[in-house]
């Protein structure tokens, strides 16, 4: 692991937030709360089958000793979850039989002990789609007050690396918003700045990204990524935020300097805001398997209370991060 997640695990320590795991029956998330557990930084809650869940801890010799494990099938606050959820959505056209029904989905299940504070946040993912982590979480917690747009990020750890804070970015959007328009576009960058000051700390350092640097091409594509920078920066003129900026133009200092001289973001960036969610994805992938980079996400931004999203080729190790960054969401929230 590296050091940013061991700081957001001793950050989480501080005070202890309890996190439920929908996806209890499944191999990586029970290794993952293994970790959770030894290491001491969240409290976790396992949704499942407790005799299924059994038989793959007992195979696999995974010590989840102590902690909890709940039935959405058979919960005994099934009842009291399905009347909330019914309130929720009756103007929705959710009949009570209905909302008895959805709430036994370990998804929506658990979202809803979020919803009821039974548990300060949510992870999903490592089997689910994102569209089964996002839904949910929006028809129960909706958005968070005075958010426009929900967008996802990732924090990226890349080892021995120069660029970003010694090698930790915030990319975003990487996994939801498909083709934003230039004022999502500037919501998504304000959301991740702000993102990168609660998880990784510091002073962000937004770079808008293009195949553009500084006007040097010209079609509808650039012309985006401008409109979204002159726009973000008209909604935060205190951000360091500048684009739009080819990609070794925002993170090289020496083609920064030659590219854009006058930016004070270009050469330094640590936020990294991609054009539409092609790039974002591939360009985030790119990251990880070519420079063993450490992945955690897609981390959500702008819900109501901390529900995060996981890639679907996500390690135990990145399951255990991302409980972390939830945690200290938690405390922020």
């Amino acid at each position: 692991m590296g050091t940013f997640i061991e700081n957001l695990k001793e950050r989480a320590k501080k005070d202890i937030k309890t996190i439920v795991l929908a996806e209890g029956e499944e191999l990586r998330t029970l290794q993952a709360a293994q970790t959770v557990k030894k290491e001491g930084y969240a409290k976790v809650i396992l949704v499942g089958n407790p005799d299924k869940i059994k038989k793959i801890v007992d195979a696999e010799g995974i010590d989840i000793d102590g902690i909890e494990i709940v039935d959405s099938e058979n919960s005994p606050k099934n009842e009291e979850y399905a009347n909330a959820f019914y309130e929720l959505r009756k103007a929705k056209g959710v009949t009570p039989e209905q909302a008895a029904e959805t709430i036994k989905d370990p998804s929506y299940y658990a979202v809803m002990m979020v919803k009821q504070g039974d548990a300060d946040g949510m992870v999903s993912g490592a089997v689910h789609s994102s569209a089964d982590t996002i839904r949910p979480s929006l028809q129960i917690l909706k958005t968070a007050p005075g958010t426009k747009l929900v967008s996802a990020f990732f924090i990226m750890n890349v080892p021995n690396c120069e660029y970003g804070d010694n090698g930790t970015f915030v990319f975003g959007d990487c996994a939801l918003n498909q083709d934003p328009s230039a004022d999502e576009l500037s919501e998504i960058a304000l959301s991740s700045a702000e993102s990168y000051k609660q998880l990784v700390g510091g002073e962000p350092r937004v770079a808008m990204l293009s195949y553009s640097t500084y006007g040097s091409a010209k079609s509808a594509l650039v012309e985006k990524v401008q409109e979204a920078t002159k726009l973000a920066k008209e909604k935060a003129p205190d951000l360091k935020l500048d684009g739009e900026l080819q990609l070794d133009a925002a993170i090289v200092e020496s083609v920064g300097k030659q590219k854009a001289p006058a930016s004070d973001v270009a050469g330094t960036a640590n936020v990294l805001i991609f054009p539409d969610l092609n790039a974002g994805n591939i360009g985030y992938k790119l990251v990880q398997r070519l420079a063993k980079a450490e992945a955690y996400g897609p981390i959500l931004q702008g819900i109501a209370k901390p529900v995060n999203d996981l890639s679907r080729g996500c390690s135990a190790d990145d399951i255990a991060g991302v409980v972390a960054i939830t945690a200290v969401q938690s405390q922020n929230n």
